[in-house]
């Protein structure tokens, strides 16, 4: 591990001479790719350069222990430094995990009311809720690409993008089946119900990222409209694309212009055809994935979200927290935390 964090600490420094230098700032492309690139060794360096002088500090404060003037501060110092260095091989060993190259990505979230009817509807709109307030909380930005509403006010499906970075690294585990159990407002005899609604999470893929032959593609358009039928567009500018070769179908409509949809939607799509190739490619490690807390598989049952009694659990690591409002109104981090760290330990397990 040190020879590596020592040609990992060299490259930090080679890419700070290089942008130290005037001439390297005639190529503004270059420049925005070394900073990049120190951008993301930066924590990983610094936690190595710390280790170093922690590893330093007792190896300095065990010679002193032999002066019987200085034995007593070289004691506390030698005895912090060791409570210190597990703990900075730890974080040393996360910071080289290998890092999911689509975690600075935006993000594509569909929502889908399951079983339940109205209900369903009513908690797919409260989960569209709960993350449009997260993406607040953390300052990125939320935009709806197309909904089906109910009379009620329910959302039979969504899709919207939350752009921001570091967004698919955050969202990525709420891939899945989240259940709810409360009394619905449509029930008169005070019954709780139990329903489900399946959340889709993919990082958002350009159409280059993707293959994408235009020839496989229809496309279809149509007059747009708001919620409840009260904005109607008096052009076609709505857009449905319809990936012949697997039936994928996209529609987005909430942009202006044709051109806009159009773009749009080629992104989901192209999103959605790479979530598919992905779980192709790990199908036949379909018994290894379930054991990981990140597996996303949409058929699995992640989360219950217990009204009455106040409480949501994570079934994946066995996390509850009495904290259903708060979480209700965008308080994900706790649990995203946890579910993060549970990842984390699963791939040092992995590597063991």
């Amino acid at each position: 591990m040190l020879d590596k964090l020592t040609a990992i600490e060299a490259k930090y420094s080679q890419i700070e001479a290089r942008l130290a230098a005037p001439e390297t700032y005639d190529d503004p492309a270059q420049v925005a790719k070394l900073n990049k690139e120190q951008s993301e060794l930066q924590p990983l360096v610094e936690t190595f350069r710390t280790y170093r002088r922690t590893l330093e500090a007792r190896d300095q404060a065990r010679e002193l222990m032999s002066d019987s003037e200085m034995k007593e501060l070289a004691q506390e110092e030698y005895s912090q430094a060791m409570e210190d260095i597990p703990k900075l091989e730890r974080e040393l060993q996360i910071l080289l995990l290998p890092k999911d190259p689509n975690d600075d990505k935006n993000v594509i979230v569909e929502i889908r009311a399951g079983v339940g009817g109205e209900e369903a509807a009513l908690f797919a709109h409260s989960l569209y809720r709960m993350y449009s307030m997260y993406a607040e909380s953390q300052r990125w930005h939320c935009e709806v690409d197309s909904a089906s509403e109910t009379e009620l006010g329910g959302i039979k499906e969504i899709t919207f993008t939350i752009e921001g970075t570091g967004a698919f690294s955050r969202l990525k585990f709420e891939s899945g089946v989240h259940r709810v159990q409360r009394v619905p407002e449509t029930e008169s005899g005070g019954r709780v119900h139990t329903s489900t609604v399946t959340v889709a999470v993919l990082p958002e893929m350009e159409s280059a990222d993707v293959r994408l032959n235009p020839a496989d593609i229809e496309m279809q358009v149509f007059r747009s409209s708001g919620a409840g039928g009260q904005h109607v567009n008096k052009t076609s500018s709505a857009v449905r694309l319809i990936h012949k070769p697997t039936g994928t179908v996209v529609e987005c409509q909430q942009e202006r212009s044709q051109f806009q949809n159009r773009d749009k939607a080629m992104r989901i799509l192209a999103s959605r055809l790479y979530e598919a190739e992905q779980e192709k490619i790990s199908s036949e490690y379909t018994a290894q994935r379930r054991s990981q807390v990140g597996s996303g598989m949409r058929n699995e049952r992640i989360r219950t979200y217990n009204f009455p009694q106040g409480r949501v659990t994570d079934h994946r690591i066995g996390l509850t927290l009495y904290k259903i409002d708060s979480v209700m109104d965008g308080g994900l981090d706790e649990l995203i935390d946890a579910l993060a760290a549970a990842d984390q330990a699963e791939k040092l397990k992995q590597q063991e």
